[in-house]
């Protein structure tokens, strides 16, 4: 199974330097794949979890792969309806060619409503508008002669009932975000009877989770997963690899913007799950 790190592009310490440093840190420590966030206009909504300078995520990428020479690189995720989808198409399909076939497109249909205003689209149609952006950015990579996309794979993110039609109809991955095992459990099993219902493949299980790893054990219904004791966190792992996960992301912010000034103590909590991974089998 692999291992990736949610990066935070936004925040007062964001900057040029310190997305160099995240990006070797995270390299350096062996994990597989780097993802980083999209916002387009910091709305006053937006400003209160995710405040300025908020890098915007293909710039971003483009610029660590030159930076890095191995780690894979993503997007978790991008907000589909803010942008044209032939756009996103050449973009995503540019940028996967530049980084040598690196780049996960992790998609979604947002949720700031001052944001989808700032940019002139309806936020009421922000599913529909995904689900017709998507088939567009499949069809235009069809056509290799224009985007040579290398198939980079999309991973649909989203648990509701269209979020996993979605992912069965689009999605070579299905990317649930930050939510309990109990859920992520429970929800897997209808997203297979989603793909059943419309006799589609499954797409692969590939989770974000949150990294929160605690001196004491956390207990009770609401505890998310990646969230305790380092064992705690392991054992988490070690669960959603027998739930079927090719790929975890581990998301070491916890929704404090000072956090971006102190990168240290995620970095010491990720360099702590690096050391508890089991070596690669030969």
């Amino acid at each position: 199974m692999r291992l990736g790190v949610n990066v935070p592009n936004f925040g007062p310490g964001t900057g040029p330097a310190l997305l160099r440093r995240w990006a070797q840190t995270v390299e350096g420590l062996g994990f597989d794949l780097l993802m980083v966030s999209d916002h387009v206009v910091i709305t006053p909504d937006v400003a209160e979890q995710y405040p300025a300078p908020f890098y915007e995520p293909f710039t971003t990428l483009a610029w660590l792969a030159g930076a890095t020479t191995r780690i894979g690189l993503g997007t978790t995720v991008l907000i589909v309806p803010y942008r044209h989808p032939l756009l996103v198409a050449r973009m995503a399909a540019n940028l996967n060619d530049l980084s040598g076939g690196r780049l996960v497109l992790g998609v979604g249909i947002g949720w700031a409503r001052q944001e989808f205003e700032a940019l002139g689209v309806a936020y009421e149609r922000r599913g529909r508008l995904t689900d017709d952006h998507l088939a567009a950015i499949r069809t235009a990579w069809a056509d290799e002669r224009d985007y040579r996309s290398g198939g980079v794979p999309i991973w649909v993110g989203g648990g509701s009932e269209a979020g996993l039609r979605r992912a069965v109809r689009y999605g070579d991955a299905w990317h649930p975000l930050r939510n309990t095992l109990p859920w992520l459990r429970e929800t897997l099993t209808r997203l297979k009877e989603v793909a059943r219902e419309h006799d589609r493949p499954l797409p692969a299980f590939a989770p974000r989770i949150l990294l929160r790893v605690t001196a004491a054990p956390v207990t009770g219904a609401d505890r998310r997963a990646g969230e305790g004791t380092i064992d705690q966190v392991m054992d988490d792992l070690e669960q959603l690899r027998q739930l079927g996960a090719e790929t975890v992301v581990l998301d070491p912010f916890d929704r404090d913007p000072a956090e971006t000034l102190r990168p240290e103590a995620a970095w010491e909590m990720l360099a702590t799950v690096a050391a508890h991974r089991p070596p690669p089998s030969r």
